[in-house]
């Protein structure tokens, strides 16, 4: 039991090898800026509590990231390549999490469910948003970071005249993307109705017009038929 206890806290308190790890006002920083990373180290010490992860090659943020319960504060992924968050990329941290950095990445949509659960102040800027009713959600309900928002600006939109606008300025102008989406589904499922319509009309007319057909081909083979001649005659 010794060992074991002595082997899980020398686990929870090393740190990878390519990262530099320093006590911080009694917390453990870990700090991994510009060392080439591609993904998240797996092995990063329980305790730590400021994790800079900046300016590397991380391209996604999957599920359960933190797997362990984490005391983590802050968070830092600013200027890497990410384009891909799941829903489930911080479970571990939400309850901890004062600050998260996404900014200056590629991040085009994420799943409202990894931001909504946090109570961190976020930082969004400078991705190619695609602007679209999740991410109004987001701009709506999670903690953005005030001096960030201007600078959410939509890459892609529904409507192109939106395209290179604040999606805080085409929010104030009175665009609401979420009733855009619920017109086009009603849209989609009117004309996928008209479609079925016009497809049950067709099957009848050609159904009746196969049916005449048979019954003329009918009619003019019994015409052909030599009529049988009276015994009286």
């Amino acid at each position: 039991a010794f060992v074991c206890l002595l082997l899980c806290l020398s686990w929870g308190s090393s740190c990878p090898l390519s990262c530099q790890c320093t006590g911080q006002a009694g917390a453990k920083a870990m700090v991994c800026s510009a060392r080439h990373l591609e993904e998240i180290p797996k092995d990063i010490p329980q305790d730590t509590a400021f994790l800079k992860l900046d300016t590397n090659s991380i391209t996604r943020v999957p599920s359960n990231t933190f797997w362990h319960p984490s005391h983590l504060e802050e968070f830092d992924l600013s200027r890497n390549t990410i384009e891909k968050i799941n829903g489930a990329a911080f479970r571990g941290v939400a309850a901890a999490l004062h600050t998260l950095d996404l900014s200056s990445n590629r991040i085009c949509s994420v799943p409202k469910e990894a931001l909504l659960t946090l109570n961190a102040k976020l930082h969004l800027a400078n991705n190619p948003w695609h602007c679209e009713c999740t991410l109004q959600e987001v701009l709506w309900e999670a903690r953005l970071d005030p001096s960030s928002v201007q600078d959410i600006t939509c890459h892609m939109a529904l409507q192109e005249e939106y395209v290179g606008k604040s999606l805080l300025q085409v929010l104030d102008a009175g665009v609401n993307f979420c009733s855009v989406r619920e017109r086009t589904t009603y849209v989609a499922m009117f004309v996928t109705m008209f479609a079925w319509f016009a497809m049950v009309i067709a099957y009848v007319v050609c159904y009746v017009r196969h049916n005449r057909e048979d019954t003329h081909r009918h009619v003019e083979y019994l015409k052909s038929l030599p009529r049988s001649q009276n015994p009286a005659e």
